[in-house]
């Protein structure tokens, strides 16, 4: 699955969480497989620069607008899955 194709596939929890690892392991420079979904985005390296960047990607590819304060308030790929999946439910 592309990027491009996340709004016109549905924005499922299990979809967002699967393009949320790999954006994190994009912007860590990690193997999606290194990431855990339960470990704080900042272990990764996510600093308030990535987080910028990943709001982007995340308006961009998912159409949700969010601002990078909420990085910090859910601050897991499971926590923020599940924001991002209510905000596309509503």
């Amino acid at each position: 699955m592309s990027d491009s194709d996340l709004p016109a596939t549905g924005l499922t929890p299990e979809r967002i969480r699967s393009w949320l690892v790999e954006r994190v392991a994009y912007y860590g420079k990690l193997p999606a497989e290194e990431i855990d979904a339960d470990v704080p985005l900042a272990h990764y390296g996510l600093d308030s620069v990535y987080a910028f960047a990943l709001c982007g990607d995340i308006e961009d590819m998912l159409g949700l607008a969010v601002e990078p304060v909420l990085l910090w308030d859910v601050d897991t790929v499971t926590a923020l899955t599940a924001h991002l999946a209510e905000l596309a439910a509503a």
